[in-house]
């Protein structure tokens, strides 16, 4: 039943869009809820007083937060189209790349994003080498899970906002120049139906990185 999974998000969180993207490669049905951040709803709130925040799961009335959390969620509750790697080992190491994405290079474009001049060049080189080695693990494989979308690719589908991200500040740190074996795999992923549904709109989202960019450039001065 669509109404007893339900999935409070916000239309440019690419944690939300990740949990979006795994519900409808699983043929989940969902009720999806759009949140304004700034105006949180009483419901978010209730569902998840701890961290107030999106995405959220709520599956018949228990809620669940974190993206790499619901997506693990998912797959146990619904074992039709498994996206986590059948095999422990490579479960385990899907799992340790998930967190090397939101730990590490997540963490490391939000400074790109923050900063600016000499701060902000360090911080695109931090990124390009992390990048690299993001690169590496997909190296002869046509998706990082394999022969198929899997679980680290629909956590990796952050990438997009990379791209989008670049061409609204100007500074691009995902080039296809650079890193060849990552955009290929971008250019495979938007071939995907489910994929292209998950993508957030382009133009909205280069007014949202240009308006975060000027408040940064008037605080700064």
């Amino acid at each position: 039943m669509a109404e007893e999974v339900k999935l409070f998000g916000m239309w440019a969180s690419p944690f939300s869009r990740r949990v979006e993207l795994a519900l409808k490669l699983k043929g989940i049905p969902y009720e999806y809820i759009e949140e304004d951040l700034s105006n949180k709803s009483p419901s978010l709130l209730k569902y998840n007083p701890i961290h107030k925040k999106v995405p959220l799961l709520v599956h018949k009335e228990k809620p669940l937060a974190e993206s790499l959390v619901i997506l693990e969620y998912l797959d146990e509750t619904w074992t039709n189209n498994p996206i986590l790697p059948q095999d422990p080992y490579e479960r385990a190491m899907a799992r340790f790349w998930a967190k090397f994405i939101d730990e590490k290079l997540l963490p490391t474009a939000a400074k790109v994003s923050h900063s600016t001049g000499k701060e902000q060049e360090q911080g695109v080189e931090e990124v390009h080498q992390q990048l690299k080695i993001l690169e590496n693990e997909l190296k002869g494989k046509e998706f990082f899970a394999g022969q198929s979308i899997g679980y680290l690719d629909i956590v990796a589908h952050v990438l997009f906002w990379f791209y989008s991200a670049g061409e609204a500040s100007g500074v691009q740190a995902l080039t296809t120049e650079k890193f060849p074996i990552i955009s290929e795999w971008i250019e495979k992923l938007i071939k995907i139906e489910a994929v292209n549904e998950c993508r957030i709109p382009k133009e909205k989202h280069h007014d949202l990185i240009r308006l975060r960019r000027e408040s940064l450039k008037s605080a700064s001065k």
